[in-house]
């Protein structure tokens, strides 16, 4: 039985090639840097959900700059779709915004989200290490998972996961990626500084 060509397979394997090529990627980074060392520390001991939320934190402070970034090159909206913190920034206003009030609105939103989402994540890591595997690209897929295709269109904020294009899936598959991975980078460094 053939499977259908709808795309979803390269799809998946495209994002598959991609996360593996940004692991690939950050392991050569930090054999140059000489953190070769695994990324999560070892916390028999020196437990801290203070520290760890610091460091995740900063991560995530990071890595939101790192996936706008990304988002500039590869964005996932093309059609003139409106961003999900501008719709949410408008359900909280209860009216119309005018285009300033939702830009500044919206980067606040995305700001505060990566920040909450990285000390999450690094509060997360300093109990269960086995959360920082794949170097952070898991958690870029979980989140992407959580927010994009269930959270997000459950609240109205963006258009069910079946109807989304296929760009604004794949980007922000990789986006997320790359969110994870350099939450885990930072959250690691900052985490071993703060001892």
């Amino acid at each position: 039985m053939e499977e259908p060509d709808d795309g979803f397979c390269k799809v998946r394997a495209y994002e598959m090639a991609t996360t593996e090529e940004i692991i690939e990627k950050v392991g050569e980074v930090k054999q140059r840097l000489g953190l070769s060392q695994p990324p999560h520390i070892s916390t028999e001991g020196n437990r801290s959900l203070a520290k760890g939320m610091i460091a995740g934190m900063i991560g995530g402070l990071v890595a939101t700059a790192a996936k706008s970034a990304g988002e500039r090159f590869f964005p996932p909206r093309t059609h003139g779709e409106p961003e999900p913190p501008e719709v949410l920034a408008e359900k909280i206003a209860g009216h119309s915004l005018t285009q300033r009030q939702k830009a500044v609105a919206a980067e606040s939103i995305h700001w505060a989200f990566g920040a909450l989402a990285g000390a999450a994540y690094g509060g997360l890591a300093e109990f269960y290490p086995a959360a920082t595997q794949k170097e952070g690209a898991s958690f870029g897929l979980a989140l992407a998972t959580l927010t994009h295709e269930n959270a997000l269109p459950a609240m109205g904020l963006s258009a069910d996961h079946d109807h989304q294009t296929t760009r604004e899936h794949t980007s922000e598959i990789a986006t997320h990626v790359v969110y994870g991975v350099v939450t885990e980078v930072v959250r690691s460094g900052v985490r071993r500084l703060l001892k």
